[in-house]
């Protein structure tokens, strides 16, 4: 009996999940924050703009609303960044890491945990530096725009997963 696609899929999502996250990258600053830092900013600027227009000094004003414009820039540069994500799920038969990038392209890897291994980088200094899940030839590196900490974190669950996965997990018949 030949099953089709559909079928398989239906029963991955019967699995039990066995590990289940979405990162995304933290800023600190929201919409509101990023208004009231670009007023200050602004006033600040128009304020000294004003007083190197009255000395005669012209050209420093419009350098001036060239520094507000650049810190526009860089500001709505990285909201844009904010928008990329990390979903990863373990199942006993599947890892799935779909990376979104800021533009919303998606990249999936799919591994068998059974082949999976998930090698930590880390630093005598700094901590864990790099978390990759390496299958065979395929090598997927997670959680590269976390803290240490929070890196530290996703490679306990991810560990702890894994090792279920390879443990086995029981069933109860449907």
């Amino acid at each position: 009996m030949d099953r089709t696609a559909t079928d398989r899929l239906a029963d991955l999502d019967a699995e039990p999940t066995l590990y289940q996250t979405s990162l995304r990258p933290h800023r600190s600053l929201d919409q509101r924050g990023f208004l009231i830092v670009m007023i200050i900013v602004g006033a600040i600027s128009l304020v000294c703009g004003m007083a190197f227009l009255l000395m005669g000094a012209w050209p420093v004003f419009g350098m001036f609303g060239l520094d507000v414009l650049l810190i526009y820039v860089a500001f709505r540069v990285s909201f844009r960044s904010a928008r990329a994500r990390e979903d990863i799920r373990v199942t006993p038969s599947l890892i799935s890491v779909r990376k979104v990038d800021p533009a919303g392209r998606a990249d999936e890897a799919r591994m068998n945990p059974l082949w999976t291994r998930l090698d930590k980088e880390l630093h005598e200094d700094f901590g864990l530096q790099r978390l990759t899940l390496h299958s065979r030839r395929e090598a997927v590196v997670v959680g590269g725009f976390l803290h240490t900490a929070q890196r530290e974190e996703l490679a306990e669950g991810l560990s702890a997963a894994l090792a279920d996965a390879k443990r086995g997990v029981a069933r109860s018949a449907p």
